[in-house]
Parts: C-alpha cells; structure tokens; sequence
C-alpha cells in the first residue's frame, strides 16, 4: 500500500507503514531524493520568516536544514544531535518521545553552539512534524541555550499537527487505517 502526494511541484508514492494495529503512516524519506530536498527546501525558504539560525534534530531533517543553508548563501546551521559527540563542550540535554521511535530519545546541542545562538532567531526546521515531540524538544533546546524561536517548518504536518497555527509547512499528510483508508 502506498499513498500518492504531490509535494513542492513532485508527486511520490509514499509506502504506508504499520504503527499499531489501527494506525498507519505515510513513510517520507528524503534520504536519497536531492530532487525533493532542493524543491521542498526552495518552496519552505520562500514561506520562511527572519533567521539568524536554522536548527534540525539528528536523522531525516539533516538534508534538507542543509539544502536550505546553501540555498540560501551557504549560512550556518545547527544540529541537534541524539548521543553527545567527543566534540561536545558542556553540551545541552532535553528527552523527547516521538511516534517514529519506541523509546524515550535525548536530543544534545553542543556548547559552542548554546554560546552562538544565544540572543539569536533561530528557525526550527524537520521534514515531518507529527506529534510534536520533536519539535518539543528542539524548542526545549534553543530556551534553555537563550535563543528566540523566530518559527517552526516542516515539509509536511501529519495527523493533530495540521492544525497547529504556530506551523509553517507544504502539505497535509493524513494518518491511515491498517486497510489503507484516510483517516478523518
């Protein structure tokens, strides 16, 4: 089972995965697919408001918080970071639950970021925001680093988080039944 999208101009088929035994999603993996990176990252830029800094959580937002920085003028961006790194100084710690994971995850800032982004705008970036969790967590980060969140962007909202005001995003990504229907 799969679930046709148009996104930023592209359609996909998007393979249907198994939650629970009532709930299914829309796997989005922009792993692999710079065509998709480069359109969704051109397509959020344009809807993005004043930044300073651009930040992602570890794993499927990566590509396209970098993709967006290059595009425009090569900027800086951060990465939050699932276990600390030997380059880590005094790194910044916030626990998160998402619906893609079983278990509880850290997410890590490294100090020298904490210090850069200190006063700053900084703009929350990931390709799917569902839960929030995430998003959650990466916000936790940048208050308690002294940052100011200027905004919140995904590629697509799924499930509760398309009727978030606070989200700027491209598409709707509806959750299904284990027979492939939408639910509503």
């Amino acid at each position: 089972m799969h679930y046709t999208m148009n996104i930023a101009g592209l359609t996909r088929d998007l393979p249907l995965c198994r939650v629970t035994d009532d709930l299914y999603i829309g796997a989005f993996v922009i792993f692999g697919d710079p065509e998709l990176t480069t359109a969704a990252a051109k397509a959020l830029l344009k809807l993005a408001p004043e930044y300073d800094y651009m930040i992602t959580a570890e794993s499927k937002g990566i590509p396209l918080v970098h993709e967006m920085a290059r595009l425009d003028g090569n900027r800086r961006y951060l990465l939050a970071r699932k276990a600390p790194k030997l380059y880590m100084r005094d790194p910044l710690r916030v626990t998160v639950r998402s619906i893609t994971t079983a278990a509880e995850q850290s997410l890590y800032l490294d100090g020298a970021d904490v210090e850069r982004i200190r006063g700053k705008r900084v703009l929350l970036v990931d390709d799917v925001i569902s839960t929030g969790e995430s998003l959650n967590a990466l916000e936790a980060l940048i208050t308690e680093a002294g940052g100011q969140i200027c905004g919140r962007m995904a590629i697509l909202a799924e499930g509760d988080a398309q009727n978030r005001s606070d989200l700027i995003y491209l598409e709707k990504l509806p959750l299904f039944r284990a027979d492939g229907t939408v639910i509503e």
